[in-house]
């Protein structure tokens, strides 16, 4: 008997890597294949933000930048397309741009999934616009503090803003309800903080990668209204639009991204924690018998 635990002990501190690379990939292969997912409790930061958009009245006008690339989709876009989503939800005017280069083709990306098959309704120049990139990051944005349509005279489709019904109105930064950035660098939400809501007035909220999150924490809650920070929060947000709108929407894995991807990253999680616990217990066993 003593032999045997001898031997699995041995056996568990020479594991071969390999081993731990096929629980790993088991561990991502399962949910993908059963749509297996979990429920996600939202966090207070998630909470806040939704909370935020519900109680905006119908037809608040919100600011949307897409400030990130196809590298950062994974964790970013599904927090963009539940932005989007919750603001349809609300009958709110969503005004979109974008300080990054490729922000404006994420943004195209999310109407035509989102807008344009789930809210038919929602009428482009009334309900959204697409202001389209603008180079200059903080430059852009303390020129939107003074004159708006000084920094986009036409939208990107080329039409002229005085031909845009939702447009009329809207004089400076300060006119809008509420920024809400989606961001994967700088610039992004930080600079929208610093250079736009700050000095606007405006309230801010929006969702970041999770290496950037813990730098805009100490933001909540006095200038932020709300953070996602991550696909975890992308999936607490989808649930929270879940079980709000039960009518609308369900468990879809199509749907929501963010849900559907958690349930590999949670299972690859356990295979760490396991793997760590394990190798823990071989290690002390083995330095108690050596002190004995």
């Amino acid at each position: 008997m003593a032999n045997m635990n001898k031997s699995l002990i041995s056996g568990l501190q020479t594991l071969d890597r390999r081993y731990v690379f096929l629980f790993m990939v088991i561990a991502v292969i399962i949910p993908f294949a059963f749509d297996l997912s979990f429920d996600e409790v939202a966090t207070p930061e998630v909470q806040a933000i939704f909370q935020f958009i519900e109680k905006l009245p119908e037809g608040a006008k919100v600011l949307v930048p897409f400030d990130f690339d196809p590298p950062s989709e994974p964790e970013l876009k599904p927090m963009a397309d539940s932005f989007v989503r919750h603001l349809c939800q609300r009958k709110q005017k969503i005004y979109f741009m974008a300080l990054w280069p490729m922000g404006q083709a994420e943004t195209l990306d999310t109407v035509n999934r989102v807008i344009k098959q789930e809210f038919p309704q929602y009428i482009y120049g009334k309900d959204y616009v697409m202001l389209g990139y603008k180079p200059g990051g903080p430059g852009v944005i303390q020129l939107l503090l003074s004159n708006f349509k000084e920094s986009y005279p036409i939208d990107a489709m080329g039409t002229p803003i005085a031909e845009i019904p939702m447009m009329q109105d809207v004089r400076k930064l300060e006119d809008m309800d509420l920024i809400l950035n989606v961001s994967a660098g700088s610039p992004g939400l930080k600079e929208w903080i610093q250079f736009g809501s700050d000095r606007a007035v405006t309230p801010i909220g929006g969702g970041v990668t999770a290496v950037m999150a813990p730098l805009l924490y100490p933001y909540y809650p006095k200038q932020l209204s709300g953070l996602l920070g991550g696909l975890k929060a992308a999936a607490e947000y989808e649930s929270l639009l879940i079980t709000t709108y039960p009518k609308t929407y369900s468990k879809d894995p199509q749907v929501f991204a963010g849900i559907r991807r958690m349930g590999p990253q949670t299972l690859a999680h356990l295979v760490i924690i396991f793997f760590i616990v394990i190798g823990n217990i071989a290690y002390f066993v083995t330095k108690r018998k050596n002190t004995d």
